[in-house]
């Protein structure tokens, strides 16, 4: 019996999360890491397994995935994003409840850039009348 691999890609912020979907018991691997070495916050981990949730397939498959680029926060969305987008194509029945949830939606929030002149994005040097 062969395993078939579902794949999709997710990205948050600055991260970009290649994700493999193959049916098995429910282990996450990140970076050929643990999930629970990889994000130490439990939040980051809760964030990463909500797609499970909603689909309502908790342990039913295993994710490999590769991460790059951002924080651990970007790279948990980026994940998240991508195991949502291989779980449609593994059932297309759970696109419904998973774009209800609004975890099919790319957030594409950036940081905006610094502008010279400038202390921040926005924020000014302070002005001086005299």
């Amino acid at each position: 019996m062969t395993l078939i691999k579902h794949n999709a890609t997710g990205r948050r912020k600055r991260s970009v999360a290649r994700v493999a979907i193959i049916p098995g018991k429910g282990k996450i691997t990140v970076n050929k890491v643990e999930i629970e070495s990889y994000f130490p916050r439990e939040t980051l981990r809760m964030i990463v397994r909500q797609p499970f949730q909603v689909a309502g397939v908790i342990g039913r498959y295993d994710v490999e995935a590769s991460v790059i680029g951002g924080g651990l926060s970007g790279q948990a969305g980026a994940l998240r994003h991508g195991i949502a987008r291989a779980l449609v194509t593994v059932d297309a029945d759970l696109k419904t409840k998973l774009k209800k949830e609004g975890l099919l939606t790319r957030d594409p929030r950036e940081v905006e850039r610094k502008k010279y002149g400038q202390k921040g994005a926005r924020k000014r040097f302070q002005f001086s009348k005299r």
